[in-house]
């Protein structure tokens, strides 16, 4: 047998070609996310890809051998999706964090299920080509390796967090109500001061209800992203002497 195909690895092995490929791995990659977007990651299996192809299970495993192998194509086909296009990818050091920063949160806002279910993957073509695109964002701020490693690190911290608070599991408004009701009573024993002056008295309901719509809304939470991104970009210029954009 040869080499190549005695690798665990999916990106070691050429794509089939002793006989005419009906699929190809983007195909089978872009058939697996859309189900995962659709049902959630535990929908995913080679039967159910099989379906949306119009194919027999056996015929994919001719293209993708073993599940793990099917999950370094997604995330394979999710990081392509991360990656800022060269000719909008900006060159001020800040401007480049943004674009990388913004679009990764964009992406996994659309696939949430992702960051918990990819963690696995091995590193692919694109994974490499994200990490290259987002050293290429610091390359010119005169940082040391680790400096860069640290900084990169700060960004993606933020990145993951912020989406993970977006997709948390909301709750229904019976269950909204009855929180109001309780802080209210919470807030009225006299306990809770900092909570009862932010309010200017009793927790407003109607305020109250639509902090928490906005809490949740996508939409916000991408404002509130930007504007946290910024603000932790201004730190890290501040705390690593570098420059900020022009005005």
């Amino acid at each position: 047998m040869a080499r190549d195909e005695e690798s665990a690895l999916i990106w070691t092995r050429p794509e089939p070609r002793t006989r005419r490929p009906k699929f190809t791995r983007e195909q089978i990659a872009s058939a697996a996310l859309a189900i995962a977007d659709a049902e959630g990651f535990a929908a995913v299996s080679m039967r159910r890809i099989a379906s949306e192809l119009g194919a027999g299970t056996m015929t994919l495993y001719y293209y993708v051998r073993t599940k793990d192998e099917l999950v370094a194509l997604m995330d394979d086909a999710l990081m392509g999706e991360v990656l800022v296009p060269a000719e909008e990818f900006p060159t001020h050091w800040y401007d480049a964090l943004t674009a990388v920063a913004t679009r990764t949160w964009d992406v996994l806002i659309r696939h949430p299920w992702a960051l918990h279910s990819l963690q696995s993957a091995p590193l692919g073509p694109n994974n490499m080509r994200h990490f290259e695109q987002s050293l290429a964002a610091v390359a010119d701020t005169g940082l040391d390796a680790a400096d860069k490693f640290a900084l990169l690190g700060i960004v993606d911290d933020y990145v993951h967090g912020s989406v993970l608070r977006a997709c948390a599991p909301t709750v229904s408004g019976e269950t909204v109500e009855e929180a109001l009701r309780y802080a209210e009573n919470l807030v009225a024993t006299g306990e809770f001061p900092q909570i009862q002056a932010l309010f200017g008295g009793d927790v407003p309901r109607e305020d109250s209800r639509h902090a928490y719509a906005q809490a949740v809304d996508v939409a916000s939470a991408r404002d509130r992203f930007l504007r946290g991104l910024s603000a932790l970009l201004d730190g890290v210029a501040a705390r690593m002497n570098l420059s900020l954009p022009p005005s």
